[in-house]
């Protein structure tokens, strides 16, 4: 039996204008996620103005393994949350609390498998993601207690996407923002004041996602809202683990894509710049990523707009929120493209003064920006694709940029140009990537134009 219809429950999703949606349930995600990136980059300026260059090229080296981290992370909650937005639209609210249960569950034996693994197996690890005999010791020193941290940081993502999906954008964003503050605070009392180095940029933000996830975990526990912990909270339920796996997939896949990439560049740019490559690469990242949390948080204001609207057979509304979102994704990487053209030295100085690290960090952060204005569109396509549970074509769209076009370019350019081809690999899986992904929007639009409002919508090939 389905619970009661309440006051917790978002049904503005199916009758408010799609703009004013998209700007409610957007603009707090787009908040939080900047400020998510921002305190990534607060801890990459700390570390580099107070450890040194060896120590951002050590930070560097630790990427491909947060982003696997990252990558098993969405596998369970980017899922959980399209789920959740169609269950609400079908007004299944029992669904939706057996999904919330599964989004604990899967976290705490994911995370712990994946900390017992990395921790065992971490000298090698690190080795393999492109560290040298010089920048080891600082990127142990910092991924060992992310690790420790790791099942506070699954939950925490996981428990605050699933706090915006169920209607509660402002708290979730409200809560991230905490987390960058009390991060921002902690960081500098523990690497200057405590002299704990890069361990304490590492300490700094497991505390603060510790805090946070004491207060998402209270928000649930709050039998009142529509969608809130039940007994057996710890109960899988194997059908919707399935299926918020299925559909966690696409993001899971993008994001381990870009440990492998990133994995694949750090190897590249030790063997054609050494470990200031290395380090160039992780400040450009920083950067660029700000820009692309931006439009992550666009996605994530979309996914119950366009989930929620599917589920209710709302086509028409579905598409204008993909349209209105893919044109903000867009003016926001052009704005990025603009940086990098005009002041990348500017932008790449807030991490360091070290001159030769900022000569090659200058450079790659303008051939990188090249593919810029293609991004934010590729992103909403991948994720609209997702929002409807089209798995299969948002997996393409994710592997598309990361590793189809990206992995080859990466080994054929270097061979021809050099360091040079490295940087170039970027701009040009953009502009393939964004050609590909024109070409399955415009067969899934070709279909949505048929559908009215209310029909089946089984010719779209949807797996929910």
């Amino acid at each position: 039996m389905e619970e009661p219809q309440n006051a917790a429950i978002p049904t503005d999703l199916g009758t408010e204008d799609v703009g004013k949606l998209l700007k409610k349930y957007a603009f707090p995600a787009i908040i939080a996620m900047t400020a998510s990136s921002l305190y990534n980059m607060i801890d990459s300026i700390y570390i580099g103005q107070g450890c040194g260059p060896l120590a951002i090229s050590g930070l560097a080296v630790t990427f491909p393994l947060m982003n696997l981290s990252t990558a098993f992370g969405t596998l369970v909650g980017a899922g959980a949350a399209t789920i959740l937005s169609i269950f609400l639209g079908r007004k299944k609210y029992s669904a939706c609390n057996k999904v919330l249960s599964n989004v604990v569950s899967l976290n705490i034996i994911i995370g712990l498998l994946f900390m017992a693994v990395a921790l065992t197996y971490i000298d090698p690890i690190l080795y393999f993601f492109g560290a040298s005999a010089n920048t080891l010791p600082y990127a142990k020193e910092y991924i060992r207690i992310i690790l420790y941290g790791n099942i506070i940081t699954h939950l925490y993502f996981g428990l605050n996407a699933a706090m915006r999906s169920t209607g509660s954008p402002k708290k979730a964003m409200g809560l991230t923002i905490f987390t960058v503050i009390l991060n921002a605070i902690l960081d500098p009392i523990f690497i200057f004041t405590l002299d704990m180095g890069i361990a304490g940029a590492a300490w700094a933000t497991v505390i603060a996602q510790s805090v946070s996830l004491i207060v998402v975990m209270m928000h649930f526990s709050n039998h009142e809202r529509a969608v809130h912990f039940k007994k057996g909270i710890l109960r899988l339920n194997f059908k919707i683990a399935k299926e918020s796996l299925a559909i966690g997939a696409g993001p899971f896949l993008m994001n381990a894509a870009a440990c492998l990439v990133t994995l694949f560049i750090n190897q590249q740019l030790r063997t054609y710049s050494g470990d200031l490559g290395i380090g160039a690469y992780g400040i450009c990242n920083r950067i660029i990523f700000m820009f692309i949390m931006i439009c992550m948080g666009l996605n994530q204001g979309m996914q119950p707009i366009a989930g929620y609207n599917y589920g209710a057979r709302q086509y028409s509304r579905v598409k204008q929120v993909f349209w209105k979102t893919a044109l903000s994704a867009t003016v926001v990487t052009m704005i990025c493209f603009i940086i990098s053209m005009l002041i990348p030295r500017a932008a790449t100085g807030i991490f360091t003064h070290d001159k030769e690290l900022l000569d090659i960090a200058e450079k790659g952060l303008r051939i990188l920006g090249i593919g810029l204005p293609t991004v934010g569109f590729q992103m909403i396509t991948t994720n609209f694709f997702q929002s409807l549970g089209m798995i299969r074509r948002s997996v393409l769209l994710s592997l598309s940029r990361q590793i189809i076009f990206l992995i080859p370019a990466l080994y054929l350019l270097p061979l021809w140009i050099g360091a040079e081809g490295i940087w170039l690999s970027y701009p040009v899986s953009d502009v393939l990537s964004f050609l590909l992904s024109a070409i399955m929007l415009r067969s899934l639009f070709k279909k949505f134009n048929i559908l009215k409002d209310g029909g089946d919508p089984s010719i779209l090939g949807g797996n929910i």
